[in-house]
């Protein structure tokens, strides 16, 4: 029974809205990105930091708040994981996603003020196209490793529920 208890808890978890992420993570971002390139001594009004008149928008795309989702999808339906364990894997997995999304902004910031947009343009399509989902492999990966998680996100807990089911083979 106890099992149940968690493996509801946990799943009615992965419900929350991606909007709620939004909400959380979008001003942390933009007001956390302005303080890393304030050296460029950038003014903010909104979601647009102007560096040397140069407007960079923050839309939704920018706060990367898919990678943090699977992060959040991936902790919770890790079976057989202590509740300390997850809450860390959750908080060091988005803490690391923060990380890599501040130093991505600053890059672009810098390198459009230094070489213009075809710097941007080029550094942004390898950012988003390629090493974005490979950053958050890597960071769950490193996760696992070091808090020695065994389980394999949904399959070990319908693997578990498919043997205590009816249907099971006799």
């Amino acid at each position: 029974m106890k099992y149940l208890y968690n493996f509801l808890i946990r799943y009615l978890l992965l419900f929350i809205p991606i909007s709620l992420i939004y909400f959380i993570f979008s001003p942390i971002t933009i007001y956390g990105s302005y303080y890393l390139i304030y050296f460029l001594k950038p003014s903010i009004i909104g979601n647009i930091i102007t560096v040397n008149g140069i407007p960079f928008t923050f839309i939704d795309a920018c706060i990367a708040a898919y990678a943090y989702y699977l992060i959040w999808f991936l902790s919770l339906t890790a079976k057989d994981v202590k509740i300390k364990t997850r809450v860390k894997l959750i908080l060091i997995g988005f803490l690391l996603i923060l990380l890599m999304n501040y130093f991505r902004i600053s890059l672009l910031i810098y390198l459009t003020v230094k070489y213009g947009f075809d710097a941007f343009n080029i550094v942004h399509m390898f950012f988003w196209k390629f090493l974005s989902w490979f950053y958050v492999a890597l960071v769950w990966i490193i996760l696992v490793k070091f808090y020695r998680v065994k389980s394999i996100p949904l399959y070990d807990d319908f693997k578990y529920l498919w043997k205590k089911s009816l249907f099971k083979k006799k």
